[in-house]
């Protein structure tokens, strides 16, 4: 791909169009970002334009660079610390704990609905590779791909300011998707309305059903929300926020 002169800086031209693919949702939060030998390649242009670019970039906090390692998309909404006011308030109060999935059935929604209208041919093969990893795994004893489920999913919206939104509460999810797994899905029937769900979402954002993709999406979380309020929290429930 060689760039075309323009009234613009040829570096800010660059720069330009990997902000297009930050925003887009193509380049997520914390992902690696091509290396300065790739870029130059890519774009024809002296590796001393792609510095020049990336500077761009890193200045206006859109990338962080790591010694020894290349640069990475920053999270544009960062997650909350351990010790963070935010992330105590979860320790022995069930509302936020609540909170957080009423939170969750709004966005995991949308990202849904959009995946459903938005997702392409390669976002749907990362869906479908977590999906069979879901079905095929005993989440019981690892929620990772449950997890990596919905991540695809939200990835799939191509919805920046959603998916920097979702990463800001990454742990959180997680932590919510583990309590899930530890109090639901040792019951059986609570275990087989789960799957159910969850092939009601995969097969409806691969279909392009976009309103019926948001209904099993938010049916899913307020399913879990509720059966998690009629079994009550622990303190040891609790600790795992």
């Amino acid at each position: 791909m060689t760039v075309e002169l323009n009234a613009l800086p040829i570096s800010q031209v660059i720069a330009n169009q990997l902000e297009e693919s930050i925003l887009k949702g193509d380049l997520l939060p914390r992902q690696k970002i091509a290396s300065e030998r790739q870029l130059t390649s890519k774009y024809g242009v002296s590796r001393s334009v792609v510095r020049e670019a990336l500077r761009d970039l890193h200045g206006r906090g859109l990338i962080e660079t790591r010694q020894g390692q290349g640069s990475f998309v920053t999270d544009m909404v960062p997650e909350p610390a351990e010790d963070s006011a935010f992330m105590q308030s979860f320790i022995g109060h069930d509302s936020t704990v609540f909170d957080l999935y009423e939170v969750r059935e709004q966005l995991e929604g949308q990202a849904a609905s959009l995946a459903a209208q938005r997702g392409t041919r390669e976002d749907f093969y990362k869906l479908t590779k977590a999906f069979n990893g879901l079905e095929n795994t005993d989440v019981s004893g690892d929620p990772q791909w449950d997890h990596e489920f919905h991540w695809a999913i939200a990835r799939a919206s191509h919805n920046a300011v959603l998916i920097h939104v979702l990463s800001s509460l990454d742990k959180l999810m997680l932590h919510s998707v583990e309590l899930c797994v530890t109090k639901l899905r040792s019951q059986e029937k609570m275990q087989q309305k789960i799957d159910k769900h969850h092939r009601q979402i995969y097969h409806a954002v691969i279909n392009r059903q976009a309103q019926w993709a948001q209904k099993a999406a938010v049916a899913h979380v307020r399913y879990a929300c509720e059966q998690l309020r009629k079994s009550g929290l622990t303190a040891e429930d609790r600790k795992t926020f």
